[in-house]
């Protein structure tokens, strides 16, 4: 069954004219007032009048049980209830992009492994927990895997919605590479290059997937965990070696804020979007699981999409 984003919730966001609860989140300290402000009135919210062309006080927000105002400073937002003004206001209605674990996108793939491989070369370690692969001179990278930030699932999307231009790079395929198919979607929406990937530990992986961890490049690249922080990560800076401005393969800003805009949506948007089972024991029927999940018609065609694709769950 999938998880409840809201069970771990310590802020709660309010409407002050008519009491209702429009959303909240888990602040494990990293989110600043000024970072709970932006995401209000640039992602969560709609406001429909304000008397003020200032975009940071657009939507006025304050604490239930003490009457502070949040104002746009780097003091951490405090826990407990916020209410907002002004009124008429409404939660943004984006659409959010689900995903899957897509770990393994195919059976080795020359543009799967030149990203795996990349990607092991530009980092050498996880970029969100900062472990060091003290094994690869051994070749063992089992504990680390090449995470897309956008997922390899959506690449329609990623195609209709020209991602492919904040891929900046231009690594041009080697000659022995020209044989491949040029219809292939990869080959023009450069999807697979470094710059859509971050190498990270397995456990992080799943948590990037499921949009529980994320980086705000605005806010110093750094790290939130929408979800209890039991590895300590919240508030750590995303490491250097994967955005180091000289490096043409370093990952891409805006790609980035991308996934940090799906986070919130996803976390912080009224009830939350579900998180869903990945871990089936042995015997299970998954594909019939998937099906009675909320959303699950959507998942099942992604997971039918990933497997033609020729994809299982291993490194990808």
């Amino acid at each position: 069954m999938p998880f409840n984003r809201t069970a771990v919730r310590n802020v709660f966001i309010y409407n002050r004219a008519t009491g209702t609860c429009l959303g909240g989140l888990r602040q494990n300290g990293s989110v600043t007032e000024a970072v709970f402000l932006w995401i209000l009135n640039n992602i969560l919210f709609l406001v429909s009048s304000s008397s003020s062309e200032d975009a940071e006080i657009s939507i006025h927000a304050q604490a239930r049980a003490t009457q502070r105002v949040v104002s746009p400073t780097s003091n951490p937002l405090e826990a407990g209830d916020i209410i907002l003004d002004p009124n008429p206001i409404e939660l943004t209605d984006e659409p959010w992009i689900q995903r899957i674990f897509s770990r393994s996108v195919s059976s080795g793939g020359r543009e799967e492994d030149r990203f795996r491989l990349g990607l092991r070369a530009r980092d050498g370690r996880c970029v969100l927990s900062g472990v060091v692969n003290l094994n690869a001179e051994m070749g063992d990278w089992s504990l680390f895997e090449s995470a897309h930030v956008f997922p390899l699932e959506k690449e329609s999307l990623w195609t209709r919605d020209d991602f492919g231009r904040w891929i900046t790079d231009d690594d041009d395929d080697d000659d022995d590479d020209m044989d491949l198919d040029m219809d292939h979607a990869s080959n023009i929406s450069k999807i697979h290059s470094c710059q859509n990937g971050l190498l990270l530990r397995r456990d992080l992986h799943t948590m990037f997937d499921s949009y529980l961890i994320s980086v705000n490049p605005d806010d110093g690249y750094k790290i939130t965990v929408f979800n209890y922080d039991i590895l300590g990560l919240d508030g750590r800076i995303l490491d250097p070696v994967c955005r180091d401005p000289a490096d043409p393969h370093r990952v891409s800003d805006e790609i980035l804020r991308w996934h940090f805009r799906q986070s919130v949506l996803a976390n912080m948007r009224g009830a939350g979007e579900p998180i869903f089972e990945h871990d089936f024991p042995p015997g299970t029927d998954m594909m019939r699981d998937i099906q009675d999940e909320p959303r699950g018609q959507e998942r099942f065609e992604m997971e039918i999409a990933l497997r033609l694709r020729g994809g299982g769950h291993g490194d990808g």
